[in-house]
């Protein structure tokens, strides 16, 4: 049982802390300051725009003043870049979460069977003489697949969600994003077409 103990205190610490990060992250989440930053994309108010999102901590703000920081050179390759670094921090810790719904209910397994195996140990030193000893030994041993399978469920739901968030946030980076580039173009195509 003490490896499981272990797990679930991995388990709570992950879930704790990607918590925290996501509603960190949707705290400063301004929706109205990056449809303003495309409008005044659009009037070429690059300026505006820094003072405006000068105190930020909109992380999809920063990906769009990143590249509009590098519009000149390269805006496409300095957002991608910007965006890998902010999916870092979301896929943080993700990997040890899965490796605990996976370990959990094999630890669990792996308790039952030596836990049988004991069981059938106190059979074969003491007989049939008192068979409550046997089933109880094999009841005890069940507890830590119960144990793991819990372990693993729990930890299944705030996985699955976390994932569906980081899917959700590269779906608005990417729309965000094209926008801005679209826009950007569309402003130094009109420059280029005026002498």
């Amino acid at each position: 049982m003490w490896p499981l103990v272990l797990c679930s205190l991995i388990v709570t610490t992950v879930i704790v802390e990607r918590t925290i990060f996501w509603l960190t992250l949707e705290r400063y989440r301004k929706k109205n300051l990056m449809d303003q930053i495309l409008t005044l994309a659009e009037s070429g108010k690059w300026e505006e725009i820094r003072e405006k999102t000068n105190t930020t901590k909109d992380h999809i703000i920063r990906i769009l003043v990143v590249g509009i920081l590098h519009r000149h050179y390269d805006m496409a390759r300095a957002m991608e870049s910007e965006t890998e670094m902010l999916m870092q921090r979301m896929h943080r810790f993700m990997p040890v979460l899965d490796t605990m719904i996976t370990v959990a209910p094999l630890l669990g397994i792996l308790g039952t069977v030596l836990g049988i195996i004991n069981s059938f140990n106190m059979l074969g030193n003491e007989g049939i003489a008192d068979p409550k000893l046997v089933t109880s030994g094999i009841a005890q041993a069940l507890l830590t697949t119960a144990g793991g399978l819990i372990i693993s469920i729990v930890a299944l739901i705030p996985y699955n969600y976390f994932n569906s968030r980081i899917d959700r946030a590269i779906h608005i980076i990417e729309k965000y994003a094209t926008s801005l580039e679209v826009v950007h173009k569309k402003l130094k195509n009109s420059e280029g077409s005026h002498p």
